[in-house]
């Protein structure tokens, strides 16, 4: 039976230094992992926003004009 006891221990100890192992790891990961979706994520979003918008400023601009007035003349200095 101790034998069953000592078994049972060395299971449940490896266990807990296996989950304290696992979770030190994924920890130290955090910030790659974190960057790599970001960089992801932000190469997607910058597909998707060029291709909205082309097609917004060729609907809000005005047609540009072809020809140009006389200069406007400057207001005369009071001093």
């Amino acid at each position: 039976m101790q034998k069953v006891f000592n078994l049972a221990g060395a299971l449940g100890f490896l266990m807990s230094a296996g989950i304290l192992v696992g979770t030190a790891v994924v920890y130290s990961r955090i910030p790659s992992i974190t960057k790599h979706y970001m960089e992801k994520l932000q190469s997607e979003l910058t597909g998707v926003m060029a291709d909205m918008v082309p097609g917004k400023i060729d609907d809000v601009m005005p047609e540009l004009p072809t020809s140009t007035g006389p200069a406007v003349e400057l207001p005369k200095s009071p001093f």
